[in-house]
């Protein structure tokens, strides 16, 4: 996004959608971080959980990009790491420009501060820790991002009162025909948006369940139905978007999260 094109108006209308009763300073706090890094909500690249603004690793590299970053160097600290016990620490290093010294920031990831789901990749997690520090430090993003913080510390925000998605079809594949919306009324625009959640995941190879799981974080609903429409749409999009520019740190995030209790209403990947 090119920040002659940026719309802070249409972004924060699109924050009073998702978080329809965020208190004063809540919103403010948002709105300095919209006005000040062109962050878009639509791409995911904030997150609120438990009343905090979190950014996302997607995030920090359209910073980046913007700012014109001219490299990231990652490297392992050896002598920290110990691969035996799947602990490793990574040092990133961000050169905002060729002249630049550098900014570093430093990470590590093993099995006691990463989900049970990703042990065993823990190094990928140290890694992408390590370079979000580093983009912080370089641009000077004071709040933490969501890949820093433990999966224990992404426990679902409190209900609140939303439209449902449409129900899913007998098989638990996404419907083919129209949708419903939480007034039983016909609802094509939630039936499109449902395929092309099911499309992404199939194109991607993405894991049903964790996809669910990250949809309910990012929509922050207790569950994938409470969401809104609106919320969907933004998840989808900001899903589409990671997918296509950088899909093993999307796999990184996705297998941040326990996999949910109940039976997933999403596809699994390759299924009709």
């Amino acid at each position: 996004m090119e920040t002659t094109k940026y719309n802070l108006a249409q972004e924060l209308r699109r924050a009073k959608s998702l978080w329809k009763h965020l208190p004063r300073p809540t919103f403010q706090a948002l709105k300095d971080l919209l006005q000040k890094y062109f962050l878009s909500l639509a791409n995911g690249d904030v997150e609120l959980l438990h009343g905090r603004w979190y950014v996302t690793h997607a995030g920090l590299l359209r910073v980046a990009e913007r700012r014109r970053c001219c490299g990231i160097h990652t490297q392992p600290i050896l002598k920290a790491c110990d691969p035996a016990n799947s602990r490793w620490v990574f040092r990133a290093t961000v050169f905002k420009s060729s002249k630049c010294k550098g900014f570093t920031g430093y990470a590590d990831a093993d099995p006691s501060n990463v989900s049970p789901l990703v042990h065993g990749a823990e190094m990928r997690v140290a890694e992408t820790r390590a370079v979000n520090r580093a983009l912080r430090k370089a641009y000077g993003i004071g709040i933490c991002s969501v890949e820093e913080i433990g999966s224990h510390d992404r426990a679902a925000a409190p209900e609140r009162p939303v439209r449902k998605l449409p129900p899913k079809s007998a098989n638990g594949n996404c419907s083919n025909g129209h949708g419903s919306n939480g007034n039983g009324n016909a609802d094509g625009n939630g039936t499109r948006v449902r395929d092309r959640l099911c499309q992404l995941i199939r194109q991607h190879k993405l894991d049903a369940e964790l996809v669910k799981a990250y949809a309910v974080d990012f929509c922050g609903t207790r569950t994938l139905r409470e969401a809104s429409r609106e919320q969907v749409e933004a998840f989808v999009a900001h899903l589409g978007d990671w997918a296509g520019k950088d899909r093993n740190a999307l796999l990184c995030q996705l297998n941040s999260y326990q996999r949910p209790e109940e039976p997933a209403n999403l596809p699994q990947a390759g299924a009709a």
